[in-house]
């Protein structure tokens, strides 16, 4: 893991939302086609990756969203206390697929940031500045989307009523994180 100061390092409470960074979080990103890739992961995580589109899958502590037909993200429940949860479970992955030729594992820890969104209002801020229609995202947990919000490029994971988490690159953290306050200010 880098050795970094987060940009920002607090949380904004508004009527009816709650805007939050969740840092640091593993995230692994994961790629292959092969089935034993799919079984490998199933073995080692104990979650089967979902197959169908903008969906996931979770267990008690990991979360596996998927991106594309061949690619997923795995990321954390919990921040991390110690460097040496994630790279235990890079190794473990890496060992069971890349080591092997079934898939790939990178590490992405330090290339995403972590924004949960609670509240009521979560909808009404997106909608201000996304593209995406959220009417029937908003009803089903466990949906992903890759969309644009503020112009930047996102990944929304609905995790519960009202309670999602947005996964911006680092760069746009700080810049994103601004605007979404000034939004939720105005609302």
């Amino acid at each position: 893991m880098l050795n970094y100061n987060l940009p920002i390092n607090n949380s904004k409470k508004y009527s009816n939302l709650m805007i939050s960074i969740i840092e640091p979080v593993t995230k692994i990103n994961l790629r292959g086609k092969k089935r034993d890739f799919i079984t490998k992961i199933g073995k080692s995580l104990s979650i089967i990756p979902p197959i169908e589109s903008n969906t996931s899958s979770a267990n008690e502590n990991l979360n596996l969203i998927w991106l594309s037909p061949d690619e997923w993200m795995l990321y954390a429940s919990e921040k991390i206390y110690t460097e040496n949860d994630i790279y235990k479970l890079e190794d473990e992955l890496y060992k069971e697929i890349s080591k092997v030729n079934y898939g790939s594992v990178t590490n992405i820890t330090d290339h995403w940031v972590m924004i949960n969104l609670k509240g009521e209002n979560v909808y009404d801020l997106l909608s201000t500045s996304c593209p995406f229609d959220f009417n029937k995202f908003k009803s089903n947990k466990g949906s992903v989307v890759q969309t644009i919000f503020n112009h930047i490029d996102v990944i929304i994971h609905h995790k519960n009523t009202n309670d999602l988490n947005l996964f911006v690159r680092r760069s746009f953290s700080q810049h994103l994180f601004s605007w979404m306050n000034d939004a939720a200010s105005r609302m």
